[in-house]
């Protein structure tokens, strides 16, 4: 995965750690998990698979990611988006503005 914003992440220099790291071994788990129903996609097209039945698990990846990204989004707002706002400054600004950024690549995805 390549960072698309190299100047900004989700590590907090005053808090200390990026906001997922409480639950990093949990989006761990969880992508793995995904990765393996990505695999499954691959096996069900080599063994020709019924269309439909492919179909519906590419949902099912699709909604484990987009819960995934919500989660990290939460994790980001409660944690990174909160600690520049209780700063104040401009960094509160630039942080509102990636999140919103952030929320509306969701949205559009």
């Amino acid at each position: 995965m390549t960072d698309n914003n190299p100047g900004h992440d989700c590590h907090c220099p005053a808090a200390g750690a990026h906001g997922y790291a409480d639950h990093k071994a949990d989006h761990l788990k969880r992508l793995r998990r995904i990765e393996g129903q990505v695999r499954g996609l691959q096996k069900m097209i080599e063994e020709d698979k019924y269309c439909i039945d492919i179909l519906t698990q590419v949902s099912a990846v699709t909604r484990a990611l987009e819960s995934t990204a919500l989660n990290l989004l939460d994790e980001h707002l409660h944690h990174c988006v909160a600690n520049a706002i209780h700063s104040g400054g401009t960094e509160a600004d630039e942080k509102i503005n990636e999140a919103s950024a952030a929320i509306a690549r969701l949205v559009r995805s």
